[in-house]
């Protein structure tokens, strides 16, 4: 029976990732759609590995009878999981430490790390309380307007807590890459997370220079080697759809809502598996 319920609910997550497409609408409508599909089947496969653990490998569930394969599947899911989370947070907490190791200054009453390099980078790396690191040479090479909305920017990612948010859907990322769509959804995620911190940045400053920054860093053509864990950098991925945020600056500002309690209810559906814990005995 319990493993009846893992190829059930590795079937509806391969389907329901399968019939993903790229999403239309304004942001909000793009991240919901977008995030519910991403996150979904790894919570329903991760609370069924959950309920099967809670259960007996030998007793009844139903009137049928329940073996050690099941069982055995559910434990090395989990261990897969939890040994996946410590190496993506030991990542982290290297680049949060290498980041520190840049001199701190104060910029524009604000706290900087200054990143000894040439190239234009800028990006907030860490977790809850990330560190915002900026290189000489952006500092060097853009104008005060343009650094400001650079500044602008990152203070989006810091808003939202980005950094903190995408170690955790970064981790779901390394789990289910087994899964459909899996880097389509993610790719998509990346650049509606820069959508959001553009309008946040845009708020603040003349959109047109922020689309003048993001060019210029673009345009620099250095790339640092640099971790996707748990850093938010304004040209992080910025080849990928970068016309899109282009235009999405220089539009008329479509507002960002807030999330709606709402609007993670969905999600309830994905606990159903430990329902099963009730009727095992």
């Amino acid at each position: 029976m319990h493993l009846l319920m893992i190829l059930t609910v590795l079937a509806v997550s391969g389907v329901l990732r399968q019939s993903w497409t790229h999403p239309q609408g304004n942001w909000d409508l793009r991240w919901r759609k977008t995030l519910f599909v991403f996150l979904f089947p790894p919570l329903l496969i991760l609370m069924t590995a959950i309920a099967i653990l809670c259960m007996s490998p030998q007793s009844n569930m139903g009137g049928m009878y329940t073996g050690w394969l099941s069982y055995i599947l559910a434990f090395t899911f989990l261990t897969f999981f939890s040994v996946l989370c410590i190496k993506l947070a030991v990542q982290g907490w290297q680049s949060l430490h290498s980041a520190r190791q840049c001199p701190l200054v104060n910029h524009q009453d604000q706290q900087i790390r200054i990143l000894n390099t040439e190239a234009l980078f800028a990006g907030q790396i860490g977790f809850w309380q990330p560190e915002l690191v900026i290189s000489q040479g952006l500092l060097q090479k853009l104008s005060p307007d343009h650094v400001e909305s650079v500044l602008a920017h990152e203070q989006g990612h810091f808003y939202y807590r980005d950094t903190f948010w995408f170690f955790w859907l970064g981790w779901v990322r390394s789990c289910t890459a087994w899964l459909p769509n899996t880097d389509a959804l993610w790719q998509e995620l990346l650049v509606l997370r820069e959508l959001r911190a553009d309008s946040y940045a845009a708020a603040q400053v003349d959109p047109l220079l922020l689309a003048e920054s993001l060019l210029l860093v673009v345009s620099d053509g250095t790339v640092l080697a640099k971790s996707e864990i748990c850093c938010a950098a304004l040209g992080d991925h910025a080849g990928y759809r970068l016309e899109q945020r282009i235009q999405a600056l220089l539009a008329p500002p479509d507002p960002t809502p807030e999330p709606q309690l709402q609007s993670w209810h969905s999600f309830l559906l994905a606990f159903l598996p430990l329902v099963a814990v009730i009727f095992h005995t």
